[in-house]
């Protein structure tokens, strides 16, 4: 089994604006950093190589991340003990805070490549009944099935 996860943000500017600058000018850096850790599998991209012309929620303000890593410590490594920290602290400058959680968890089987449909799915099933092994936190994670 293999963890996918699945973030988004909403922005607090266009992504053409002075304001979010230094967060798209990073996201090359940040993204080349994803890809050269340590259970680093895959990552939705679009041909900017990066995945800000991907909507959720019918949603223009939402901007996705998503990746598949090979278990729990690489990507929590990557996302609170790596370069992404830095940027991590800043989302305040650049992101509103979300009603909801932003961020899921879930595992897929070793050769899958999840779809947004299927994560905007996971996401909904964590907003509406909390961690369980199918769709989970960070704080509170569930093992592989």
């Amino acid at each position: 089994m293999k963890l996918a996860q699945l973030n988004i943000a909403r922005i607090a500017y266009p992504l053409e604006s002075e304001e979010m600058q230094d967060f798209v000018l990073a996201l090359n850096a940040i993204n080349l950093l994803a890809e050269s850790s340590s259970g680093f599998i895959w990552r939705l991209k679009d041909d900017a190589n990066n995945a800000t012309s991907f909507q959720m929620y019918n949603d223009p303000s939402l901007i996705v991340n998503m990746s598949v890593w090979d278990g729990l410590e690489s990507l929590r490594h990557y996302v609170f003990n790596s370069g992404h920290t830095h940027y991590l602290k800043r989302r305040k400058e650049w992101f509103i805070p979300l009603e909801q959680t932003g961020t899921v968890l879930w595992w897929i089987p070793n050769n899958h490549t999840p779809t947004l449909e299927e994560a905007q799915a996971k996401l909904d099933l964590l907003r509406a009944n909390g961690s369980t092994p199918e769709a989970f936190s960070f704080a509170q994670p569930f093992a592989a099935s």
